[in-house]
């Protein structure tokens, strides 16, 4: 890295932008001729240079620190193999994975630095301002959402508006969060000013500036404060209730089909990160994750996943209520499951594996994908936003600082992801029953932690003990131990973290599962059920095993990311107390 991992240089930033150019919205064409001063000449030139912000400059974070980062550190799934460190919370400045993560977000802020800066000095007078407002406003739009990715991973982080500034000036303070949060904020409301009333093309309208608006108000609402601000709460709810009532998004009626890359850019997405087809062989604008999560059984691309798994939590959730199948099956591969679009061209593909492995980002096979699949190269977006999330958002800032609520606005909000999965509706909903929805709603989208670490900044306390005390980290559970029950339920056993040792056994040689005991390892006779008084408290099981259990324990010292090393060493200011930014010398 030269100087520190968030500097682009000028010259290379440009030269990414305009290589974007061609007819649809991830196609590339060669750049020879072009440069800043002829590139801008038309509309077309405009809004293709603003292509690259949506999958070139992500990669980095989703080749592979994506799961680690959004959703193993919440604890929605797990495995051993593939970035175990961040489900450990063992991850270091020199995990690699992370130093790509922090380098590829700072590249999106570059890019759109660069991107706002050519608007203002590099268009021709034949682009219109519509089209110039438009860059800029996607430009607002994608620098805080990768600012908003830094804040939730690292907390304090540098704030930049200028490459050549930057270039020259490298060393700088780190931005306080309050600032970060501003900047954020600002970011977003120029975006929500700039962008047309609706999209084309798959751009983003203003709405979805206004729902990332009302997002990070929601966490700047109660962010260090111990109670949330009503007044940001109830502009949250009029965000919110924009973005809902503007025509243009609706939730899916299948939940599942919002994994199929069939229906990528569906009425639901509001902002996703949109790859490159995998036919143009264009790696580093692919979405590769297909190579970590596929394994050979369910497609015919080289892949060599297969080892992540649902977390104890996740499961404990999916039993608590056997109805949600829906947003289950379309999240895990689960026994005897059928999937009509999985190898479709043999008719169909049953999970014959009695375990609970990773659904979401499994497309099938080239088939099934219409022939635009590859290794480390899937069709399938990755969401950054839907309407979901807007809805809940609404409902937690009706919420607010209560216990629990009956507000008929806040309970339609809240009820609107369980109607679409086929469940009753609540008449009453808590915080918990807020976190709840969300984890089921996006498990393995990626998002779940940094959503848990705006609780924290808002409830420390009451998210300690929620990750200490209510969650089980890195049980491992492996192929043939899950079980689908009569009543849809899940039975499991699991291997406890930190050991050698397999599965928990009483002083018999019974098995403990989670709903029973059984004979043995091999043999699935019940011995105890829970009818007859068997209670299977996973935490005393593991404790039990003294010093050869370590539990995950999370605090304020590893709720936020290590910064890579190579930037602490060459910026002192790592070391030092953050700093307000300076809005005004921008």
């Amino acid at each position: 890295m030269k100087k520190f991992s968030f500097i682009i240089i000028f010259g290379f930033v440009l030269s990414l932008v305009v290589t974007s150019c061609g007819e649809d919205f991830l196609d590339r064409t060669p750049s020879n001729g072009y440069t800043a001063d002829n590139f801008y000449s038309t509309d077309e030139a405009v809004i293709k240079a603003i292509e690259p912000l949506y999958n070139y400059a992500w990669s980095g974070y989703n080749e592979r620190a994506i799961v680690g980062m959004g959703s193993f550190r919440a604890n929605d799934a797990w495995s051993p193999y593939l970035q175990g460190e961040f489900a450990r919370f063992t991850i270091t400045g020199l995990t690699d994975v992370l130093v790509n993560a922090w380098s590829s977000i700072y590249m999106v802020i570059a890019m759109s630095n660069q991107l706002i800066n050519d608007m203002d000095n590099y268009t021709a007078s034949t682009v219109s301002e519509n089209a110039k407002n438009q860059a800029r406003g996607e430009a607002m739009l994608m620098r805080g959402t990768a600012y908003f990715y830094l804040l939730r991973g690292w907390g304090e982080v540098v704030l930049y508006e200028d490459n050549v500034d930057a270039t020259s000036r490298p060393v700088r303070p780190l931005a306080t969060e309050e600032s970060v949060l501003q900047f954020i904020v600002r970011d977003f409301e120029r975006a929500a000013e700039l962008l047309p009333e609706k999209g084309v093309n798959y751009h983003p309208s203003r709405y979805v500036a206004k729902a990332m608006l009302a997002k990070v108000l929601l966490a700047q609402s109660g962010w260090n404060k111990g109670q949330r601000d009503e007044a940001t709460l109830r502009r949250v709810v009029d965000l919110c209730d924009e973005v809902i009532n503007c025509g243009q998004y609706r939730l899916l009626d299948d939940y599942e089909n919002l994994f199929r890359p069939q229906y990528n850019d569906n009425e639901e997405t509001l902002l996703a990160m949109r790859w490159a087809d995998p036919l143009l062989g264009e790696y580093a604008s692919n979405n590769n994750l297909i190579s970590d999560l596929a394994w050979a059984d369910v497609t015919d691309v080289n892949c060599w996943g297969g080892s992540l798994h649902a977390s104890v939590d996740m499961i404990n959730y999916y039993n608590e209520e056997p109805a949600d199948s829906f947003r289950l099956r379309g999240t895990f591969f689960t026994p005897g499951r059928f999937y009509s679009y999985i190898w479709s061209e043999k008719g169909g593909y049953t999970y014959k594996t009695n375990w609970i492995q990773c659904k979401k980002g499994v497309v099938g096979t080239k088939a099934d994908c219409d022939g635009h699949l590859a290794q480390q190269a899937s069709p399938l977006n990755t969401y950054i936003m839907r309407l979901a999330d807007v809805y809940l958002i609404k409902a937690e800032a009706l919420l607010g600082n209560n216990t629990s609520t009956t507000d008929p606005e806040a309970l339609k909000a809240f009820n609107a992801t369980r109607l679409r999965a086929k469940l009753p509706a609540k008449t009453s909903f808590t915080f918990e029953d807020l976190i709840r929805e969300r984890r089921i709603e996006f498990c393995l989208e990626y998002c779940n932690w940094y959503d848990m670490v705006t609780w924290y900044r808002w409830k420390p306390q009451y998210m300690l003990d929620f990750f200490n005390h209510k969650q089980h980290r890195a049980f491992m559970l492996n192929s043939g131990d899950v079980l689908m029950n009569e009543d849809r339920t899940l039975s499991y056993r699991c291997v406890f973290p930190g050991t050698n040792n397999w599965y928990f056994y009483d002083s018999e040689g019974h098995c403990y599962w989670s709903d029973c005991l059984r004979m043995s390892d091999d043999d699935q006779t019940v011995v105890k059920s829970a009818k007859q008084g068997y209670v299977y408290d996973l935490d005393s099981l593991a404790n039990s095993r003294g010093a050869d259990y370590a539990p995950i324990v999370l605090s304020e010292a590893n709720i936020f990311m290590p910064y890579p090393e190579a930037d602490v060493i060459q910026n002192p200011y790592f070391n030092q107390p953050p700093q307000a930014y300076d809005f005004g010398k921008q």
